[in-house]
């Protein structure tokens, strides 16, 4: 029986027709790994999908929690490992793209967490794009989120320190997570390797409620950057409505 190096919280809520594919992303991953499945209560075929996993599953629980932030909270605290990250239940790993983050952040140990590479699939049409990724620059991060949630791993000792994410966000709590790792732990690496796959479709978080993450994102910049680069006031509106238009 191998420790566990990574702790693995997945938040779930009604995905059961894609949880499967990212608990099978995540055993296929070539790394010791404790995985625990926070489910929010689903009404629709989940439950039977975590238990076909049981098995393989470190904890789950299901029921009406405090949403998605405290749920992440929540199914790190459970595990031990050395390194943690979660993975929303409609996204998924590459192959081998765990081991990759796993290399990088044992070798870089001044880093709080490392980020690598990730795709955009569109649901149903299966279109694939790269998600907006780049070599951490602080200026840069004031700009736009230049890191990929499911691309990440983060060091427990740096999560702790910090508190985990902040679980009154519900839109920008990961971009609210980097800045908080860079201003209180230690810089962010980058590692140019694709490592997961981002899912989009009809009901995710960022498609339902764009002008919400919109609002969020900006607080999240005046509070640690202190100034909000103008990129926020020109461009980022037009694109918020035009992508609520085009879907």
């Amino acid at each position: 029986m191998f420790k566990p190096v990574i702790t693995v919280a997945v938040p779930s809520f009604n995905q059961g027709r894609f949880l499967g594919e990212a608990l099978d992303s995540i055993f296929q991953q070539d790394v010791p790994v404790e995985v625990f499945v926070l489910d929010g209560g689903s009404t629709d075929d989940s439950l039977d999908v975590i238990r076909q996993w049981s098995h393989r599953l470190s904890g789950w629980r299901s029921g009406a929690d405090n949403g998605q932030a405290a749920a992440v909270n929540e199914g790190i605290a459970m595990g031990s490992a050395p390194f943690v990250c979660w993975l929303n239940s409609d996204d998924w790993y590459l192959e081998g793209g765990m081991r990759k983050l796993l290399e990088e952040i044992q070798s870089h140990p001044q880093a709080s967490a490392v980020y690598g590479r990730c795709w955009n699939v569109k649901q149903g049409s299966g279109c694939k794009s790269p998600v907006w990724v780049e070599s951490f620059d602080e200026k840069r991060l004031a700009s736009r989120c230049i890191i990929s949630q499911p691309a990440t791993l983060i060091r427990r000792s740096a999560w702790e320190a910090i508190g985990g994410v902040d679980s009154s966000l519900h839109m920008a709590m990961d971009y609210d997570l980097w800045w908080r790792l860079f201003k209180h732990v230690g810089v962010l690496k980058f590692l140019d390797h694709y490592v997961a796959v981002n899912r989009e479709h009809p009901a995710t978080k960022t498609r339902t409620l764009r002008y919400r993450h919109y609002q969020e994102a900006i607080d999240v910049v005046r509070k640690y950057h202190g100034t909000l680069p103008l990129r926020w006031w020109l461009a980022r509106p037009y694109s918020v409505w035009w992508k609520s238009v085009v879907g």
